[in-house]
């Protein structure tokens, strides 16, 4: 009843309206901030941003602990290294890198990659990409990639990034936004986005 009384009160209203319209205001500025800064690191980028194309690694004794390896992570069964060796994941030593001793690990493997650059297998697409003369073909993409290509490929620092970057599913990969375009080899380190298979 006191609630309902005081909400009749043309001051409590106004008070209501006051705190509402600063808050839509204090909301529209931070977006609009947000949107400044985004804009801002768009246009920062570095236009002489320079991917290192050498992994700087020394295999020395594969058991020390201060040799690492990054590697693909993300595969069940295959897992490929920066250096480019495609391994089973029991295979990986305990410093991230692939075991060259074992038979089964091979390097710039590109089983079940076509001619296009797309394969069937994200870590053979990796592996590939990792081709010492894979250099001027990615550097080609990097120079003619889109706008928004562009942006999210100056953030990677080495050729490593580069091809697990670019091998990863992207929309060239896919038609319709929910169809493969060539669900055999989806993973891509090319320059063209697979070919358009016909549904």
């Amino acid at each position: 009843m006191v609630v309902r009384k005081l909400l009749r009160k043309r001051w409590v209203l106004g008070v209501v309206f006051g705190l509402s319209l600063i808050y839509f205001l204090a909301s529209t500025l931070k977006q609009e901030e947000r949107t400044v800064r985004d804009r801002t690191l768009l246009q920062a980028r570095d236009p002489d941003h320079r991917i290192d194309w050498k992994v700087n690694f020394n295999l020395g004794n594969s058991s020390r602990q201060i040799n690492r390896c990054r590697n693909s992570i993300q595969g069940k069964v295959l897992l490929t290294d920066e250096l480019g060796f495609v391994c089973q994941r029991e295979d990986l030593l305990v410093n991230g890198c692939c075991n060259v001793n074992n038979p089964s690990t091979s390097q710039y493997l590109c089983k079940s990659c076509l001619s296009n650059g797309c394969c069937g297998v994200y870590e053979y697409c990796v592996s590939c990409c990792l081709q010492p003369d894979k250099q001027q073909l990615l550097e080609r993409f990097l120079n003619r990639a889109a706008e928004g290509f562009q942006n999210l490929f100056t953030a990677v620092k080495d050729h490593f990034e580069l091809c697990l970057a670019k091998c990863r599913t992207s929309s060239q990969s896919v038609q319709h936004e929910n169809t493969y375009r060539d669900p055999k080899a989806k993973y891509c380190y090319g320059e063209n986005p697979p070919e358009l298979l016909p549904i």
